[in-house]
């Protein structure tokens, strides 16, 4: 009995018996359905843990649901299992189940689909050979190398997904409470209290029902960034010292939002200025890293300027603290991290604006934890002749009036949500 078909048997419980998948809806899930009819291939990328995998076997239950026979759809996972071979996989697959794949339609779904070497080119001969009758769905924890794949080998045969982490609506819909947010005001405290919980699992679908901070940064330290730094970019980018990249991502996950000038990181680091460029980049494909630029309309002057980097998860001490600093770069970071932000700013005299939304039509956003101040804001507004400016606040609701327009101070647990519609 060889490995390939255990692993076929117990990834594929279907095969046996009647399946049920413990599901929570998520956002994405609706822009993925409108392209299971068509032949293309579906990839899906996103960081580990973020429910790539949760998404694939709910794409299964809802073929079988739909009549779809459930020996008709092969799930398989590579990570594990990097010297599988694609053909061995599909034979075994046959020899189980009494079937041919050259009659009728079939569902294929290839997890952690970059640990298989040469994929791109098995998965597109086995698209090409039998496009109409395998439907294939892909994932991957290395948005690059997706991406590279995708548009090269794979162009035009596939539509490629990013599966983030929860959304804080997500989020309390996962708890069962999505009913608060239809009045949150009344709810203000309960929702206060999701949020805080929210801060703690850092959106990792996993950890919603947890509370143990020890488990928190077990899971995060060992299910994620580990992987990552000692598993994932290894396999795909030469790295001169691990050492090293594991000390950067744990600078910026204690210190979310920092302003890096390379050559001062680099000499503290003791590595070159181009291995630490590499190295940011590695983090940022492997979507452990977010980087925002300095918001200018002129694009030559915004690549120019020092950037900021955010980390996609933060370390638990820093998200358990009660110290007032501590728990406003906390609070800075999911901001950031949940409005999407491409762009801050920052001018000669130190002005500053933490987010800075759209391009053409910049809306400044200011993130404010405790005391709340407008300075930054009017500078920017005043600069580039707009009228409004938004504070988003931990539990502050007001409007201020300032020479430049109006300015907005919106809670958290209000405008998280109303940004997820």
């Amino acid at each position: 009995m060889t490995k390939i078909e255990d692993a076929l048997r117990d990834f594929n419980p279907w095969w046996k018996k009647k399946f049920s998948l413990v599901y929570h809806e998520r956002e994405i899930f609706g822009e993925i359905k409108r392209y299971l009819d068509l032949p293309m291939i579906i990839a899906l990328s996103g960081l580990r843990r973020a429910g790539k995998s949760t998404l694939m076997l709910k794409i299964a239950e809802d073929y079988i649901a739909k009549g779809t026979p459930s020996n008709r759809i092969l799930y398989f996972s590579f990570d594990d299992f990097k010297g599988a071979e694609l053909g061995e996989i599909v034979r075994e697959y046959e020899r189980l189940n009494a079937l041919d794949t050259n009659d009728g339609k079939y569902l294929f779904l290839f997890d952690e689909i970059q640990k298989l070497t040469d994929w791109q080119d098995k998965i597109k001969t086995l698209y090409d050979t039998h496009k109409g009758k395998i439907k294939i769905i892909l994932s991957g924890s290395e948005s690059l190398f997706l991406k590279k794949w995708t548009k090269e080998s794979l162009a035009g045969r596939v539509f490629l997904f990013n599966v983030k982490l929860l959304s804080f609506k997500e989020f309390i819909a996962f708890k069962g409470q999505k009913a608060l947010l239809e009045r949150p005001r009344l709810y203000r405290k309960e929702l206060l209290q999701l949020f805080e919980d929210y801060l703690h699992t850092q959106g990792f679908p996993e950890l919603v029902d947890i509370k143990d901070r020890e488990v928190i940064r077990k899971y995060i330290r060992e299910g994620v960034i580990d992987k990552i730094i000692y598993k994932d970019i290894p396999q795909l980018f030469k790295i001169e010292d691990i050492g090293v990249l594991e000390s950067l991502i744990n600078l910026l996950m204690d210190e979310p939002g920092q302003l890096i000038e390379l050559s001062n990181l680099a000499s503290e680091l003791k590595i070159t200025r181009q291995t630490l460029s590499n190295y940011i980049t590695y983090l940022e494909e492997s979507q452990l890293l977010k980087k925002l630029y300095n918001y200018s309309r002129n694009a030559r002057k915004t690549e120019r300027k020092l950037k900021k980097y955010y980390p996609t998860v933060i370390s638990a001490d820093l998200s358990f603290s009660v110290d007032s600093t501590a728990r406003s770069h906390a609070f800075e970071w999911l901001i950031v991290n949940q409005t999407g932000a491409e762009f801050f700013w920052r001018d000669v005299y130190k002005n500053e604006v933490d987010i800075v939304l759209g391009k053409k039509e910049p809306v400044p956003i200011e993130i404010k934890y405790g005391k709340i101040s407008a300075e930054g804001l009017s500078a920017f507004m005043r600069k580039f002749k707009i009228k409004n400016g938004t504070i988003v606040s931990f539990d502050i609701e007001d409007e201020i009036k300032v020479k430049e327009g109006t300015i907005k101070i919106i809670p958290a647990y209000i405008m998280l949500p109303e940004l997820a519609k």
